[in-house]
């Protein structure tokens, strides 16, 4: 069962692929997320979304169905342009987990309790370690390493529950992040979610950022590239090029359908997911 908060909020967003993705710039979404982190009730879950996840979407029904059920950010210049081809334009920031999360917690000048779930333990560790020296007003609390059986997600998260937390961050990598919180998280957990993919790694130093000019270009993808062309020429160079055929067909599929793109800057009324879904298969 869902129990969706009695306070009405506004929520802009866009669609992207059939999914509602947030549109504000960086200081409205700022004072959204901080809000919803007040919340005294209930919980919000965020996920984000870049042209990789997008591709799993369409091959893994439980991960869209999770992340219909989450508050979902824009992540990367793929989903721009999946933005630019439905509805006209870009989307007002780039509000990628990497950059996101960190400046949220400069800017909640409220101290949190804010968990860690995720990564290998010693690069959760030194992850934790860095958000104190980055954020000290708050209290950072390494819950659990990222690689456990789901048989102990139990165990975990009695833990977690104990820390009465106001924030966790999961860190598992998409989309079994995603899963795993919607089948697990409850708010006893904590009242804000979020699903942050490879954060700890970088937070950590085990993984390089790209220049500031280069993330300023958009073109950090490209930067990533270079550090593991392995790993990473498929994503890119395959799924890349897959993720734009499914905008283009499902474009032409609404123009078929003869739907119309919701202009940009037009707001939805919704209720902002701030729920307790109850465990699901």
């Amino acid at each position: 069962m869902n129990i969706v908060s009695n306070m009405a909020v506004f929520s802009s967003h866009r669609e992207i692929l059939g999914l509602p993705v947030c549109d504000l710039g960086w200081a409205d979404a700022f004072t959204f997320v901080n809000a919803l982190a007040e919340v005294p009730v209930g919980q919000t879950v965020i996920s984000f979304i870049n042209a990789h996840n997008a591709n799993i979407m369409f091959r893994d029904h439980g991960y869209r169905e999770a992340l219909d059920r989450h508050l979902v950010l824009p992540d990367g210049i793929g989903v721009d342009i999946a933005s630019i081809l439905a509805h006209g334009a870009s989307f007002p920031a780039n509000l990628n987990g990497t950059d996101f999360v960190p400046s949220l917690l400069t800017y909640m000048t409220r101290p949190k309790r804010i968990g860690l779930i995720g990564a290998r333990p010693e690069i959760l560790l030194r992850a934790s370690r860095n958000f104190e020296q980055h954020a000290p007003w708050h209290e950072i609390i390494p819950i659990h390493h990222g690689y456990f059986h789901e048989d102990q997600s139990s165990e975990i998260l009695a833990e977690a529950a104990a820390m009465k937390l106001d924030i966790l961050l999961v860190a598992m990598g998409t989309p079994r992040q995603e899963k795993w919180i919607d089948r697990h998280i409850r708010p006893e957990h904590a009242r804000l979610v979020l699903g942050v993919g490879a954060l700890f790694d970088f937070v950590a130093g085990e993984v390089p950022r790209a220049p500031a000019f280069v993330r300023k270009m958009r073109v950090e993808w490209f930067y990533r590239f270079l550090q593991e062309p392995r790993r990473l020429a498929g994503r890119y160079f395959i799924g890349g090029p897959v993720f734009l055929f499914h905008v283009v067909a499902h474009t032409a599929r609404r123009l078929a359908a003869g739907k119309t793109a919701k202009a940009p800057t037009q707001r939805v009324r919704r209720p902002l997911l701030i729920t307790n879904p109850g465990k699901r298969d």
